[in-house]
């Protein structure tokens, strides 16, 4: 196994960015599953939460022994507090990171397979939502793992300014995450649940234009405060009739939760 952290310059932030890869390289072969090292190596790109960085995945998780494991190449950038959005006053795209050039430099600097289907997004709270906003918006992907998502847009949608109620401000209680913030990352909130950063209209929008969805495993703990907004998304993916998995188990906003989520996600993922 390999761990790489990779620096370079980054034309859609602007400036110079970091990940951390993980390669499965010199596997001993009882950590390996025999049928997944007959094929080309997938690629996995996973995404932090709020407040978080490119080392979260793998000091919470046993994301690493999954590489090894599965033969899976996987990609953990740093995406800040943007929600993976595209901030074009500061010149920093992180949607345009994440869903084309993240894509392109790993597939250039590794030999990956250049397969939509064996290639996925992944993320855990804001890096669930930024899974599924990116997933959708970009046709670079075959599969997203979305847990305990960060799906505040229903809310934030309806928020008035200088509020401090609701769900998310406990999403962000612990830092300084307001009324201007949001607006700054999301836009105008008054046009946010009809604008492309609203994932209920990319699954419209590629049904409209009859591009294949690609296919979606959600997971939320029963006791997670943003059990209420992956519920909504779910309800609304059932009745748009969108195949998808969403896997409602016990557990918090922890990461006892998204180790044991993503242990049934990467596996689902390359279809085992």
């Amino acid at each position: 196994m390999a761990l790489l952290q990779v620096n370079f310059h980054s034309s859609s932030l602007n400036g110079l960015t970091s990940f951390n890869a993980l390669l499965p390289t010199d596997v001993p072969e009882e950590m390996k599953d025999p049928a997944s090292y007959q094929r080309p190596v997938k690629a996995l790109y996973l995404l932090h939460g709020y407040t978080g960085n490119y080392m979260d995945w793998i000091t919470g998780t046993k994301i690493s022994e999954l590489s090894e494991k599965y033969n899976l190449a996987v990609f953990m950038p740093s995406g800040n507090n943007s929600f993976y959005l595209d901030d074009t006053d500061k010149g920093e795209l992180f949607a345009e990171y994440v869903g084309n050039e993240l894509v392109d430099v790993t597939r250039k600097m590794f030999h990956l397979s250049d397969r939509k289907e064996d290639t996925f997004i992944g993320g855990l709270s804001m890096g669930g939502y930024g899974a599924l906003r990116t997933g959708l918006k970009y046709d670079r992907f075959g599969g997203i793992i979305a847990l305990s998502s960060a799906l505040i847009h229903y809310e934030i949608g309806e928020m008035a300014q200088n509020s401090k109620d609701g769900m998310a401000n406990d999403y962000a209680k612990d830092v300084k995450a307001n009324y201007n913030y949001y607006a700054r990352v999301f836009g105008d909130l008054k046009k946010l649940l009809e604008s492309d950063k609203n994932p209920e209209v990319l699954i419209r929008m590629r049904k409209a234009q009859k591009t294949e969805i690609p296919a979606i495993y959600m997971a939320c703990g029963t006791e997670d405060f943003l059990l209420d907004v992956n519920l909504r998304f779910h309800e609304f993916l059932t009745a748009e009739k969108v195949d998808h998995v969403f896997d409602q188990t016990p557990g918090i906003h922890n990461w006892d939760f998204w180790n044991a989520q993503i242990q049934k996600a990467v596996p689902w993922a390359l279809g085992i």
